[in-house]
């Protein structure tokens, strides 16, 4: 079932829709359909103790939120690495967010880019590359402490999995593109490592992601990221368009974005929590 209070959000649907057609049977199909579909298609979330778990494994509320290391803690060391891991969890990290690439030869590694330029030696898209061929480049290239980790590598997933669990790190797999295979790769793992449904979320601004990860394993916990005003504004708050009625416009639809995340998609897909913006984490209670 919808949770109670999403009949209102149905209603507005129907009166949006009377608004702009100014049928009383369109409407009501329209807004029929949308719940036929949520009901008939979606996942129910994971039990809500297991998604704390995740979420919260310092506690309540009142313990404080987890500090979890960007990209595996780029600054301290080479992002996406197991140093990057291992200096993470020396610095008081208590969860890692890691970012999945695909190699040629279908092997998932670490790797936030489509291309392997900005963080290594090398040249062309990961997706271009073989395993083996990756493992020749040198994952400390571009960073300011490159000599201090000099002979790092990019890991595969399966390895950066291991060293989080090894230091008992919660993992916020952030998953880009290839929802098939991302799904695929990450359900080998559960299955592998059951730790890792109450240790690890999967998370994506993509919902397509989502429900393919839930259609593959619906017991693992997973969210949404969304970044509020991003269709009326760039990152640093600037309008997108110069036009007045075009930014209301967008503002529009970056509110309609956000009811479906937090309604239409959060039903959908069954998700655990959104992620928003970079460092807040919004449960739905």
């Amino acid at each position: 079932m919808l949770q109670i209070g999403d009949e209102m959000y149905l209603s507005a649907v129907f009166l949006l829709v009377l608004l702009g057609t100014r049928s009383t049977i369109g409407a009501s199909s329209v807004t029929a359909s949308l719940y036929v579909f949520i009901v008939m298609f979606r996942f129910p979330q994971v039990p809500a103790n297991q998604a704390s778990q995740v979420l919260r494994p310092n506690g309540p509320v009142s313990a404080g939120v987890p500090v979890v290391a960007h990209r595996g803690g780029g600054h301290d060391a080479p992002e996406n690495t197991i140093a990057a891991i291992r200096e993470a969890s020396r610095n008081g990290a208590t969860a890692v967010e890691l970012d999945l690439g695909f190699t040629a030869d279908g092997v998932a590694v670490l790797m936030h880019d489509q291309t392997v330029e900005r963080t290594t030696n090398g040249t062309g898209a990961v997706g271009t590359l073989d395993l083996a061929e990756l493992r020749t480049l040198d994952a400390t290239a571009r960073h300011r402490l490159r000599e201090k980790f000099k002979g790092e590598r990019v890991p595969t997933l399966q390895e950066a999995v291991e060293e989080c669990i090894k230091h008992q790190l919660t993992i916020f797999f952030d998953v880009k593109d290839q929802p098939d295979k991302a799904a695929a790769a990450l359900g080998e793992l559960y299955q592998k490592y059951p730790v890792l449904y109450n240790s690890s979320i999967v998370c994506s601004f993509e919902p397509k992601v989502i429900y393919k990860m839930r259609q593959a394993d619906p017991g693992v916990v997973t969210a949404l990221t969304h970044r509020p005003w991003s269709l009326s504004r760039y990152g640093d708050g600037t309008p997108r368009s110069l036009s007045s009625w075009m930014h209301c416009w967008l503002g529009v639809l970056d509110v309609l974005l956000d009811w479906a995340h937090h309604h239409l998609l959060w039903n959908l897909c069954g998700i655990s929590a959104l992620l928003m913006q970079k460092d807040f984490i919004s449960l739905q209670e």
